[in-house]
């Protein structure tokens, strides 16, 4: 093989590491508070986001906090100076598609969301560690 040709595949080799790792590290980084997608019971008679055929793909946060017992997703943490938001899925990603699908569900000011779902009402909203019932960061 020649020389030219073995520093090409080189090159093109540690630049699809480079990718790989940029895709899957930014998954394992994280500092600072967790945040929790809550979804919370709610009697709110207005506007709601359908949310009875959401995917587990698109919304792992969401259908987490639905089927966890306290209401609460796994925790996010958002890393180091915002460069973990660009690359990975976030619990504000999925607030933010929610109140786009239905804008009149939005509530606490651009805080929060509406869902129905299962026959239930749910105000769905991103909270910390230390809001609501006492999670612990540890």
């Amino acid at each position: 093989m020649r020389r030219i040709m073995r520093n090409a595949l080189l090159i093109v080799g540690l630049v699809v590491v480079g990718l790989l790792a940029l895709g899957a590290l930014p998954g394992y980084l994280g500092a600072g508070e967790y945040y929790y997608l809550e979804a919370t019971a709610t009697d709110d008679d207005g506007a709601a986001v359908d949310a009875e055929s959401i995917s587990e793909r698109r919304y792992p946060y969401l259908t987490a906090a639905l089927a966890a017992d306290d209401g609460r997703s796994d925790g996010y943490q958002r890393g180091l100076g915002g460069f973990k938001t660009t690359f990975t899925h976030s619990p504000f990603d999925e607030v933010d598609a929610l109140q786009q699908l239905e804008p009149a569900a939005v509530r606490d000011d651009g805080d929060g969301v509406v869902i129905d779902h299962d026959s239930g009402r749910y105000h769905v909203t991103v909270v910390t560690a230390g809001e609501g019932d006492g999670v612990d960061d540890a």
